[in-house]
């Protein structure tokens, strides 16, 4: 009775997505165990994406399949209790104290380099690529580095701060193309290991470092996707670094994905299984967050070049997956990293999350900011 009561209700919820159960078109669900429904009631996304990892079911456009669900509003209509009690913990707490924000580093960003280098592309850049003439993938993260650059105004002899440097890339392309100097800092030892070696000829130091111990000044600061791990708790403290940093005549460049509406916690999935203690930022948490310390000199947002990103990351590793140790990336995780995937691509399809990158100034540009594009 509760089985058939718990089929009949998550296919009238998937109707009002136009989802059919054994349907044929490649958005439809097919469904190989019973237990789904149940699980997928009582526990929301969480139970969503843990049936898809045990293969409990499949859908040919899985991105396709989550588009519909995101855009019907069902992943607000069914949530399960643990989720609420996630809530709950991030109302009370803060999730990203200095203990808990190592966490990110050790169970994703550490997960290993061949993973990143496989998906990645030429360079190892996990983060939004600027599509706007790019023909490819490598392409697009080039233009990007280098609009980060142009929009910072670097110039030779200039020393920079990397909020988050990742792998080292953004540091050493502006270092080589622009002739700066600069400092990354890392909650990721496999990252920092990687971005010493290749950093190791140019005037970059690379530290494993938590950002709020920074205390030294620099001509520019940029975070090019860290700031989704910093948590509203500590939005005011990261900017209060960076202004502390930040030579007077100084410019702050921020790229993060941003959420539509303001949260103090993440999705259930994404954060037991992705990203632990991550929180995207609103607009108004960021303005407030920064308020009296800078001045907005300029917004973009260009998060529709996440989904071809994304789908370029997924065309990647797809076809590498033969290629990497089956130990370490057996079909559970294949299908925890293609839920990941195609549920980011929805979620920026959906235009529920955005990417931006804001560039502030400590005292307001003279005359004027005008931000390349």
């Amino acid at each position: 009775m509760a089985a058939a009561f718990s089929r009949r209700r998550v296919e009238a919820l998937l109707a009002a997505a136009d989802v059919r159960i054994g349907g044929d078109r490649e958005w439809d669900l097919q469904v190989h165990d019973e237990r789904f429904y149940t699980r997928v009631l009582a526990q929301g996304s969480l139970g969503l994406g843990e049936s898809y990892m045990d293969g409990w079911w499949d859908a040919r456009s899985l991105d396709g399949f989550l588009l519909r669900l995101i855009q019907a509003g069902l992943d607000g209509r069914v949530r399960g209790i643990g989720e609420i009690l996630d809530g709950l913990r991030a109302r009370l707490l803060n999730l990203q104290t200095r203990r808990r924000a190592r966490e990110v580093g050790l169970r994703h960003y550490d997960l290993g380099n061949d993973l990143y280098a496989a998906m990645l592309g030429k360079r190892l850049v996990y983060s939004c690529g600027y599509w706007r003439t790019a023909g490819d993938l490598d392409e697009a993260q080039l233009a990007k580095l280098d609009l980060v650059c142009r929009k910072l105004q670097l110039q030779p002899g200039m020393r920079v701060l990397d909020i988050g440097c990742g792998w080292g890339e953004a540091l050493k392309y502006a270092a080589t193309r622009y002739g700066v100097s600069g400092v990354g800092v890392t909650i990721s030892r496999e990252q920092a290991e990687y971005a010493r070696r290749l950093c190791a000829d140019l005037p970059v130091e690379i530290r494993l470092q938590d950002y709020r111990d920074l205390d030294e000044r620099f001509d520019a600061v940029f975070s090019i996707g860290m700031f989704e791990h910093v948590g509203v708790r500590n939005y005011r403290a990261f900017f209060e670094t960076a202004h502390r940093c930040l030579f007077r005549d100084g410019l702050l460049l921020l790229h993060t994905i941003g959420s539509n509406i303001s949260r103090n916690r993440t999705d259930p999935w994404i954060a037991r299984y992705i990203f632990p203690n991550s929180m995207l930022p609103s607009a108004a948490q960021i303005t407030r967050a920064s308020e009296v310390l800078f001045v907005l000199e300029d917004w973009h947002n260009f998060g529709t070049d996440y989904d071809r990103t994304l789908q370029a990351w997924r065309d990647n590793i797809e076809s590498a997956w033969e290629r990497l140790d089956p130990r370490r990336y057996d079909e559970r995780f294949r299908r925890m990293w293609r839920f990941y995937l195609a549920g980011s691509m929805a979620t920026f399809r959906a235009r529920r999350a955005q990417l931006w990158q804001l560039v502030l100034s400590p005292e307001g540009v003279a005359g004027g900011y005008e931000a390349p594009r």
